[in-house]
């Protein structure tokens, strides 16, 4: 009998091996491609309970079984890439459940385009942690990846809107995470069954090791590398907290079932102050001076994303049909004759400032403006929503320009989500110039300046073995790079295949330990989503890569 046809008897959804379902759920938008097995698409929480039981009754036969949980596919590390069961939750688990004015609650499949629409529609509100991604990504991947944004500079990341999530544990059993206070987590240390015996063990490891752990937190803006074991507990009210834990892990832990979120409402105006920078060297005044006028957020992109834009502007402005392709044709026109007299800026920054009136988010604008002066740069005040536009599009479309429009060329994130602290850009920056200046490869730089996070877009041939084998040779340049200066690897995207073997340039041996010992208490035989997070090696990046766009 086949793993499908085994399947098939313990779940109510459905079960797919053919050769166009394994080939569709092979890839994500990383640069890496393994075939599942099977293919399930669970009805409900039950139904994912049951796979979980499955895999760990083969496992207990020393059959090579896993489960790793899949949504919409837009992470770009290999997360939910798997050779064994994949668990795919966009076709019948995408219900919103509830929307307060305060919360949404929804399972893991809906689309986060959905999800907005639901919220603006009943609260006003959204969850203003949503991914570059928005229109594509789904709910369940914001979750499990902590992601975040372009308004993360104002409201945060994910994790800090979690107020509950119902999971499935790796024994099959189910579980609602939630903060606890000091009574209700001795009442779950009490229970006598595996969620018991993850709060008694997960608890004295954090109390045992705290000091440890807590000199390992990073404290740039953003992280999502490794486990971030030091949200779990509040040590100043005594609350402890697994959603915090879980919102990051990529589905090694515990898989997602349903979870509630907070919601924001954002203010209705908006008015955004470009900088043209050509000296890299004042970006650090430049931040902190904007900063002072809290943008709602601060993102930039680089003199290849801007020349590609110009290049492609036929194309970003035909996605956005008739009207709107006149109107950014024409907003295009200073941007192009900027290329052609050789006046490309090194870095174009776009602080956007939110407010309650429109007087009110110009005059933050102005305000901003004024206090670059003295740094000669260039700057401009976009006063409509098309000459903003023109800006976002180029910034939130670039990885989208790159995979479509560069023949021969896969746009390959593997050095894509890097943090650092503004005060080292005029250190780091050229540092990380004369690392990529001695590949062969183009690139591109996009990024949230306001947060110290880079996203960085190489452009390979994979088809080329050299290629191939120039991302493993640079990979550990760069993060021992960001290590030196006490940043993060990944900002945002999480670390899947591509960066799970490269958590000990960052945190060391000993803290990787813990985390090995983290994903044994939650998961023993390593049922969930193996080779992520912890376990992941070298080969299983070149093992994994793809050969061919």
């Amino acid at each position: 009998m086949t793993l499908r046809e085994r399947l098939a008897h313990v779940v109510k959804g459905d079960c797919a091996d053919d050769t166009a379902s394994l080939q569709k759920y092979s890839r994500d938008t990383s640069i890496f491609s393994r075939t599942p097995a099977v293919v399930v698409f669970p009805k409900d929480a039950d139904d994912v309970a049951a796979v979980v039981r499955f895999a760990r009754a083969a496992k207990q036969r020393d059959e090579n079984v896993s489960v790793a949980a899949r949504s919409a596919g837009t992470d770009m590390t290999g997360g939910p890439l798997t050779d064994s069961i994949s668990l795919v939750f966009t076709r019948y688990m995408n219900a919103i459940i509830g929307v307060t004015g305060e919360t949404v609650t929804a399972q893991p499949g809906v689309y986060y385009r959905d999800l907005e629409k639901e919220t603006l529609k009943k609260a006003g509100k959204i969850i203003p942690s949503y991914p570059a991604s928005r229109e594509l990504c789904a709910f369940g991947g914001m979750v499990s990846n902590n992601s975040g944004g372009e308004l993360t500079l104002r409201y945060g990341k994910t994790n800090k809107y979690v107020r509950s999530m119902n999971v499935v544990l790796s024994d099959g059993s189910r579980a609602i995470l939630k903060r606890l206070s000091p009574a209700e987590l001795a009442a779950k240390k009490s229970l006598q069954d595996l969620e018991g015996s993850i709060y008694r063990d997960l608890h004295a490891l954090l109390d045992s090791h705290a000091d440890e752990i807590e000199a390992a937190r990073p404290n740039v803006t953003k992280n999502s590398a490794g486990y971030p074991l030091w949200n779990i507990i509040d040590r100043a009210t005594g609350t402890f907290d697994l959603t915090q834990l879980i919102v990051a892990a990529q589905g090694t832990l515990a898989i997602t079932t349903e979870a509630t979120v907070g919601l924001e409402k954002l203010k209705s105006h908006r008015a955004m102050l470009v900088v043209f920078l050509s000296d890299v060297s004042i970006l650090p005044d430049i931040v902190q001076r904007v900063m002072k006028f809290d943008p709602e957020s601060f993102e930039s992109y680089d003199d290849q994303t801007f020349k590609l834009a110009v290049r492609f502007a036929p194309q970003i402005i035909r996605h956005f049909g008739i009207i709107r392709m006149i109107k950014l044709g024409f907003a295009f026109i200073p941007e192009t004759y900027l290329v052609f007299t050789g006046g490309v800026p090194k870095l174009v920054l776009m602080a956007e400032f939110a407010e309650d009136s429109a007087e009110e988010a110009m005059e933050k604008a102005t305000q901003a403006r004024a206090a670059l002066t003295g740094l000669h740069v260039k700057t401009k005040i976009a006063r409509s929503e098309t000459q903003s536009a023109k800006y976002w599009t180029i910034r939130r479309e670039s990885f989208a320009l790159l995979r479509k429009n560069l023949k021969g060329l896969y746009a390959a994130p593997f050095i894509d989500d890097l943090v650092v602290h503004p005060a080292d850009y005029p250190k780091f920056l050229p540092e990380l110039d004369a690392l990529l200046a001695g590949h062969k490869f183009i690139y591109t730089i996009a990024g949230h300046i306001g947060d110290g996070n880079f996203h960085i877009i190489p452009l390979e041939n994979m088809g080329d073995p050299s290629a191939r084998e120039e991302i493993l040779d640079l990979m550990p340049k760069v993060y021992r790079l960001v290590a030196k200066y006490k940043g993060s690897i990944t900002g945002e995207h999480n670390d899947g295949i591509i960066r799970t073997p490269y958590l000990p340039i960052m945190y060391g041996e000993n803290i990787c330990a813990l985390f090995a010992e983290v994903k044994k208490i939650f998961d023993p035989l390593n049922i969930l989503n193996p080779g992520k997070k912890t376990g992941g090696t070298v080969d299983d990046i070149r093992a994994s890569m793809i050969t061919h766009v």
